[in-house]
């Protein structure tokens, strides 16, 4: 299985993104997907994950009513949509898929990492 992240960029605070990831090998739709994010200095945090049918586990307190995690298994894709980006946001991007239909918030259950995209926002 490999994953390939992209959609990162700058944008000023304020502004959106939207990250994909697309898989290729494996039975996507029997996969969990996390969005997980690290910024510079620190460690690698969960931002989102859904499980194979769509079910969204949780996202974390900071990006809540902000950020939607999707998929859409026909495409093999997983998405993340990013509004009302702020500083704090900024940090590089990793989606990441778990061998399990169910997702998981840590990071050590996944078993597939994208290469990571880099969103940075501007104050």
């Amino acid at each position: 299985v490999q994953l390939q992240a992209c959609g990162g960029g700058l944008v000023q605070t304020g502004g959106f993104l939207k990250l994909s990831c697309a898989a290729s090998g494996g039975t996507f739709e029997t996969y969990g997907m996390g969005w997980f994010r690290q910024a510079p200095g620190k460690e690698r945090d969960f931002v989102s994950a859904v499980s194979w049918s769509g079910g969204i586990l949780d996202y974390v307190d900071s990006v809540k009513g902000r950020f939607t995690i999707s998929r859409d298994n026909a495409k093999n894709t997983v998405y993340l949509q990013m509004n009302s980006l702020k500083p704090e946001d900024t940090a590089v991007y990793y989606c990441a898929l778990r061998q399990d239909r169910r997702a998981t918030m840590t990071s050590g259950e996944y078993d597939y990492w994208g290469q990571g995209t880099l969103v940075t926002v501007s104050s």
